[in-house]
């Protein structure tokens, strides 16, 4: 049964984390598999340097259709406390705000990557024999994308509602058109990387409609032609929420940059197929925290909203224990499963040697993201965007990306993947400490009757 906004604020949390992380993670798990599927069909039926194009291209989609992401999860901040305040009208100038920024800045963007296709698939790492079917993938992608702008920025409003299964739904559609239509378009039409764009760009689409409807027929926040209209006051909160979700997917398309040129110089077009596979397993395999966190943000927002400090402290706790449990069992079967799991992806000898050891230092330290996740999410919810912002650069910008740099100049290739694990720490550690301090000043407040 749906959670209405008001049971965000007074239902037992536990329940109500479980009610909210489960629909998420399993809307979660079929976009993963989603992408997983695509890539194995993919491997298998066209090669791996196909997959090495599609680790090329797909960095540069989602860094566009993050703009709908990054204005859905914060606008959904703002929307989520303006309902535990019960300020609807301010939610419905919220979300009127968000449609139209989310489509206007998309479409800008996609006719941009339309025009400048071959210089922005050079600077991704489109290098040698992969610029091919690079290009053949990309362009019918890039038509799609506002469509999946859309769809990210409505998904988080969905959630922000307290609609967490209508999110799931709005995630399993494209999910299962695109494994159904690669069948179709790949294997028994024989359209190769172009059937595999066409999948994925008709699946976003077939999305696009779904939350069209829910909006229409089962949403809360009926708007009218008045909400369209840019508010400068919100467009301000929207944005400096928005800039943490945007800026991290930025840095994430940074990274991939400098990862696949850096992986290109060090070991080939292999090299890139093998991050390939390993990236898409990291969503993979770490889809049920990813559902926990999305499943947090509108419960601590709602109860921040709400002035609710001590709910907003039970939600942080259960949701770093529930994702540290869940971390450490995936890490384990990754441990033991490596090779098995990269099999399924490839028939390539030379993958599959290189990439189970890749794969389990790259998730060697899977056990204690969680504080790293739950904590930036937390600043996010709350709407303290500065904090939010650091804390969510701090694995990829500020870590991540100088190790890559840095280490393979003295360790070859392996300096790429044990770069992963000491971002974690390193990230974990600074997540931990301004959360701890948080938490410590939430309590002082509340004992004192501040908040």
């Amino acid at each position: 049964m749906a959670v209405t906004s008001v049971e965000l604020g007074t239902q037992d949390i536990k329940k109500l984390l479980i009610k909210q992380a489960i629909p998420s993670s399993i809307g979660i798990l079929f976009m993963s598999i989603n992408i997983l599927v695509d890539t194995i069909f993919v491997g298998q039926w066209i090669g791996s340097l196909a997959i090495a194009a599609l680790t090329v291209v797909l960095p540069i989609t989602f860094l566009i259709s993050s703009l709908g992401m990054a204005i859905g999860v914060g606008g959904g901040s703002v929307l989520s406390r303006a309902l535990g305040a019960n300020d609807k009208e301010k939610a419905k100038q919220v979300f009127g705000n968000q449609i139209m920024m989310t489509f206007l800045l998309s479409t800008l963007f996609s006719v941009l990557g339309l025009v400048f296709s071959d210089q922005i698939l050079l600077l991704f790492g489109a290098k040698g024999t992969i610029m091919g079917p690079a290009k053949e993938f990309f362009i019918p992608i890039i038509i799609s994308v506002p469509f999946l702008a859309l769809c990210m920025m409505g998904n988080n409003i969905i959630r922000a509602e307290g609609k967490a299964k209508f999110a799931m739904v709005a995630m399993i559609i494209p999910a299962i058109a695109n494994i159904l239509l690669d069948i179709i378009f790949i294997k028994f039409l024989n359209l190769g990387i172009l059937g595999a764009a066409l999948a994925t760009s008709i699946s976003y689409f077939l999305c696009f409609l779904f939350v069209f409807w829910f909006f229409i027929t089962e949403s809360e926040l009926k708007l009218q032609a008045r909400h369209f209209k840019f508010q400068l006051p919100i467009l301000k909160e929207i944005v400096e929420l928005s800039f943490v979700t945007f800026s991290r997917q930025g840095v994430v398309s940074i990274l991939a940059i400098i990862l696949n040129h850096t992986l290109y110089n060090y070991g080939g077009e292999h090299s890139i197929a093998i991050y390939g596979i390993i990236s898409r397993m990291l969503m993979f395999a770490l889809f049920p925290i990813l559902g926990i966190t999305q499943g947090f943000l509108p419960i601590a927002g709602y109860n921040y909203g709400a002035k609710n400090t001590e709910r907003v402290h039970e939600s942080v706790t259960l949701s770093i224990k529930y994702s540290a449990i869940l971390a450490t069992i995936i890490f384990i079967i990754i441990l033991f499963f490596a090779r098995s799991i990269v099999s399924v992806f490839t028939t390539d000898p030379k993958v599959i040697a290189e990439t189970p050891a890749a794969l389990r230092w790259v998730f060697a330290a899977s056990p204690i993201i969680a504080i790293q996740l739950i904590g930036a999410a937390y600043f996010q919810a709350a709407g303290k965007a500065k904090k939010a912002l650091l804390l969510t650069l701090s694995k990829q910008g500020f870590f991540l990306i100088p190790l890559v740099l840095l280490l393979p100049n003295f360790l070859g290739i392996f300096g790429v993947w044990i770069a992963f694990p000491i971002a974690d720490v390193l990230s974990t550690l600074v997540t931990g400490y301004f959360l701890k301090k948080e938490m410590n000043f939430k309590q002082k407040t509340t004992t004192h009757g501040v908040l």
